[in-house]
């Protein structure tokens, strides 16, 4: 038999607190805020919370933790929902991991590669362009298709940051990369 703890409730906060603390502190990697962060973490011990009992934990304005809930959303890391009988908006917190993990980076991944690949289709006609045009001097031609070979070179890591999020949603990842319980 193990030795009685002087406060088990004490020790369950203080628990959870190191978790809450690790948690907040890492959250930056997703972008969020450290007031973002604190909230999500002290939300995923919790079934679900309002946003005045959000505020009353920890501390927070209220404009100011409407914003972290709305950021915290945007990135599914947070979800509204529906309490039978109460008028006030409740929220959970994502407590899958790997959920969290995979819609974040997927969003962003998706994002950069969409945005990247757009910039680089556009500039690429304009080196046509400069290449096509009788008024180009062979060095401003010759500088025109070695950028020009350079965006096509890139866009092959865009096309495989494309392929990396369709096999995370798929989760054919899973098929290479297991959620093994390894300690």
């Amino acid at each position: 038999m193990s030795e009685s703890i002087e406060s088990p409730s004490l020790k369950i906060e203080e628990a959870k607190n190191k978790v809450i603390g690790a948690i907040a502190e890492t959250m930056d990697l997703y972008g969020v805020t450290p007031a973002a962060a604190n909230l999500y973490a002290t939300m995923y011990f919790e079934d679900q919370m309002t946003l005045d009992e959000m505020r009353i934990e920890l501390g927070m304005s209220k404009p100011s933790m409407s914003t972290s809930v709305r950021r915290l959303q945007e990135t599914e890391m947070v979800k509204k929902t529906f309490t039978r009988g109460s008028r006030k908006h409740t929220y959970a917190a994502e407590k899958n991991f790997f959920r969290s993990f995979m819609t974040f980076y997927c969003q962003m991944w998706e994002r950069e590669a969409k945005k990247n690949l757009d910039a680089i289709g556009e500039a690429q006609e304009d080196f046509i362009e400069v290449i096509k045009d009788s008024n180009s001097t062979p060095e401003v031609v010759a500088k025109a298709k070695e950028y020009y070979d350079q965006l096509e070179e890139s866009k092959t890591y865009y096309h495989w940051l494309d392929d990396l999020v369709a096999s995370i949603r798929s989760g054919e990842i899973f098929e290479f990369l297991p959620k093994d319980q390894k300690e």
